[in-house]
């Protein structure tokens, strides 16, 4: 089973195109397919359960790669980007 990969961010974080650049490289890493939605916590539409992630998270299955638990409000994550090896190591979790 495919494990589901979700960005969560902000327009305008500085940090979101390179998040994407490593979701990118842990999909490939995994195996996995080259697919993840997008949830911007300033639209309407994202469901209110990611609005209190920092911007950019990555979730594996609904779970922040680095263990960071849901915030209650829009920040900037500090670090920025998550490590490749996270994205991979929770795929793979995910995989098994």
């Amino acid at each position: 089973m495919t494990p589901k990969v979700e960005l969560v961010f902000f327009e305008g974080c500085p940090n979101v195109d390179e998040t994407r650049h490593r979701i990118q490289a842990a999909l490939q890493q995994a195996g996995a397919e080259p697919s993840w939605e997008e949830w911007d916590t300033l639209k309407p539409t994202t469901p209110a359960d990611r609005r209190g992630y920092g911007s950019p998270t990555v979730l594996v299955d609904g779970k922040d790669v680095t263990g960071a638990p849901p915030g209650n409000g829009m920040r900037c994550v500090v670090g920025g980007a998550p490590a490749v090896d996270l994205i991979v190591a929770a795929l793979r979790r995910g995989q098994g």
